[in-house]
Parts: structure tokens; C-alpha cells; sequence
């Protein structure tokens, strides 16, 4: 069996989550004897990546000398986007005909003009995967409605459509009008093993300071973006520190809301207790979870979050909104509603509190997470493509 898998990044060259869960999938599936033909619109050098098939659509090379990757240096100018997508699409629909795939497989918007054209040209079904809609990425509302409209085409077009969480299902059924038969739940996962090797957390030495005087360290990893709610989490910070004065948050991540966020610190009085990483990959990545006491992800709407999930396998006591997806899998984490800072707060001042309940979080989530794979969820896709048909 061959895919066709149209992606917008994968690491070390990707600006969040999607392309981790993309990379690790295609692993997963290859290791059980699927051909993956892997289309991504950059060129650059994805290391460990030999299993599949990686097929550059644009001599646009997002990575600087010294390393780092400008993600925003095209997404964020539409004409450029929309000359990309073109030649993303073309690409795919020469490869599909050459290649003959037994199935197309698209995730997200950005990948769904693509999908939808590939099928048309050569009749081969489609499957959709919504990592995240228009709905989240704008905190609840409508948001950008070309975006919208991709979509909804896309959702119709599509033979069989995988949603990341049941709260995206509910949404993908409600929102954008498709019958609810047509979305099959497929969760996002880990490879607990990948997480084997330990880390020392030193990359924050002055967190783990005061982690040894008796602070509690809260750690974040999110894009600094309105969906991840994170003014709410500084509004909750600032609560428990008003109440208790040990905590040390640290907020990993980089993203439009970086300078509000900063400044909002400032006002709320609680600049000296928050430490702004940038954005982190690898050691320093690792290193927010395992110098973490607790972890918190404040989104508004997450259609998952594989965060947690990585906090959990480093031993890191849990807390995310009722409007996480991976709530549904992560039965040992704490809950609260997005918008209730003095519940979050609440939650903060009681773990910091109590050594006995935090020890009992840690080592309930961790073995919550402990032989997770992405083996496991490669069985269901195949399962699903042998569903929609593999033409002769």
C-alpha cells in the first residue's frame, strides 16, 4: 500500500505540534510496510526521515545558516502563500499520476486545496485530517473565512475524514455540516520509549535553583497565540502568586502574542517570576518538562495537544482545560473551563502545597502514558484507508 501524504512541515523544520504527529505517523505506518510518500512545500534536510519519501515542492529554503527556521517568512503573506500552494499542488497531482497511490492523505487546511485537486485530477479517495479547524485557531470564533471555505470543501470532498478528538468531531459535525458517520476519531499518541533517554533540566539553572529552595515550577509549551488562552494563565499566575509567592513559571514558545504577554507580566506584577524562553526544540524543549513540577496547557479550544502527553512521560503533574482533546485520553490530569482563572489558580496554590498530591498526579499520569505508541494508532489508519477503497 502507498500514501500520498500532503504535509506543511516536519521537524526539525516546523513551527508547532502538527508536524511532530505528521513525522511520527508516517514512522509508525512505514514501519508496518506502508509505502509513504511524504510532500512537503520547502526544501530542507529532515534527518532520521530515510523510511519514507520526502518530495520537495518549492527550491524555497526556510532554514538560515545558522540553523534556525523562518516558518513566518512566507505563511504570513498570502500572495506568497497562494504561489506555494499552487506549485504544492501541482507537484502532487504530477506525482499522484505517476506514482498511483492507494490513497490521499491531507492534513489540514493547508494541505486540503491540494488533496482536493489531486483527487479531482486522478479519482483517487481522500482523506482529510483535521489536526485543528479555523474554529480554534481563532479562540472560538469564526476566524479567517477563506480559511473557513477550504475547509468546509475540503470536508465535503473528502471520503473519509479523521478528527484528532471527539471535541473536534462535535465541531467538524456542528459546524461545518457533515454527517457525523463520515468523522472517525483518531486519537494523537507518543512513542513513551522516545522519551527514555534522560534529561538534567540544567538549560534553566536559575529554575531549578529555586526548585531545590522549595519553589514550584509551572512550565508551558505552546505557541504564544490567543487559541493557547494564555492571558487567562497570566490573569491565573498572577492570583496564586499574590497568594503564595513561590512559584517560577516559564513559557516556552514564540508567537504573535509574545510582547502582550511580556508587558501583561509586567502590570500584573509577576515579571520576576516568569521566564520567556523563545521558541525550544530538542534539550531546552525536554528540559521546561523536567525541571516542571506542573504542567499547564490554558487553551480555549485544542482539538488535542500532544504536550501533555510529553509533560506526563517526564514525570510532570498535569493540568489542562475541559477544552482539550487530550483530556479525553489523559484521565489523571486536572481539569478546569478555560476561562476560570481562580479555578487554575486554585489548582496551582493546592499542588504547590501539597508535595503528596503532587507525587500522586506525576506518578498516575506517567503511568497513564507509559507504553504508549504510535504503533498502536498506525493499525487504526490502515484500517480506515482499507475502508474507503484501494482502487485497482
Amino acid at each position: 500500500m502507498r500514501i500520498l501524504m500532503l504535509g506543511w512541515e516536519l521537524p526539525p523544520h516546523n513551527a508547532g505540534g502538527m508536524g511532530v504527529v505528521c513525522y511520527q505517523m508516517a514512522r509508525a505506518l512505514a514501519g508496518q510496510g506502508i509505502a509513504i510518500d511524504f510532500v512537503v512545500p520547502y526544501t530542507a534536510h529532515h534527518p532520521n526521515s530515510e523510511f519514507m519519501n520526502i518530495i520537495s515542492t518549492s527550491s524555497r529554503n526556510p532554514v538560515r545558516d545558522d540553523g534556525t527556521w523562518v516558518y513566518d517568512a512566507w505563511h504570513g503573506a498570502q500572495k506568497t502563500f497562494e504561489a506555494l500552494n499552487d506549485e504544492f499542488t501541482q507537484v502532487a497531482i504530477n506525482h499522484a499520476k505517476k506514482s498511483r497511490p492507494n490513497v490521499i492523505h491531507a492534513h489540514d487546511w493547508l494541505t486540503l486545496k491540494a488533496g482536493m485537486a489531486v483527487k479531482e485530477a486522478t479519482n483517487l479517495p481522500l482523506i482529510a485530517h483535521v489536526h485543528a479547524t479555523e474554529f480554534d485557531r481563532a479562540g472560538g470564533s469564526t476566524g479567517n473565512p477563506m480559511i473557513h471555505e477550504i475547509e468546509q470543501m475540503g470536508l465535503l470532498m473528502a471520503d473519509r475524514i479523521f478528527a484528532v478528538s471527539k471535541l473536534t468531531k462535535q465541531i467538524i459535525v456542528e459546524q461545518y455540516d457533515i454527517p457525523e458517520d463520515k468523522v472517525e476519531v483518531v486519537y494523537n499518541t507518543i512513542d513513551y520509549a522516545d522519551f527514555a533517554e534522560p534529561v538534567t533540566g540544567e538549560t534553566y539553572r536559575y529554575a531549578q535553583r529555586m526548585k531545590q529552595d522549595g519553589y514550584c515550577i509551572v512550565g508551558v509549551v505552546n505557541r504564544l497565540t490567543v487559541q493557547k488562552g494564555l492571558t487567562h494563565f497570566m490573569r491565573a499566575a498572577a492570583k496564586a502568586s499574590s497568594r503564595l509567592s513561590r512559584f517560577v513559571f516559564i513559557i516556552g514558545g514564540s508567537g504573535e502574542q509574545r510582547d502582550e504577554l511580556i508587558q501583561m507580566s509586567a502590570e500584573l506584577g509577576i515579571a520576576d517570576k516568569v521566564l520567556f524562553t523563545g521558541f525550544v526544540r530538542g534539550a531546552q524543549w525536554r528540559d521546561i518538562f523536567e525541571v516542571s513540577d506542573v504542567f499547564v496547557m490554558s487553551s480555549v479550544s485544542e482539538p488535542f495537544g500532544i504536550t501533555p502527553l510529553e509533560a506526563a512521560a517526564h514525570n510532570t503533574a498535569v493540568i489542562i482545560t475541559k477544552q482539550t482533546g487530550a483530556g479525553e485520553i489523559l484521565h489523571n490530569s486536572l481539569k478546569y473551563d478555560y476561562w476560570d482563572e481562580d479555578r487554575l489558580a486554585d489548582m496551582l496554590i493546592n499542588l504547590a502545597t501539597s508535595s503528596a498530591l503532587t507525587a500522586h498526579l506525576k506518578a498516575n499520569i506517567s503511568e497513564e502514558v507509559r507504553g504508549k505508541s504510535w504503533q498502536d494508532v498506525a493499525g487504526h489508519f490502515i484500517d480506515q484507508y482499507n475502508r474507503v477503497g484501494i482502487p485497482a
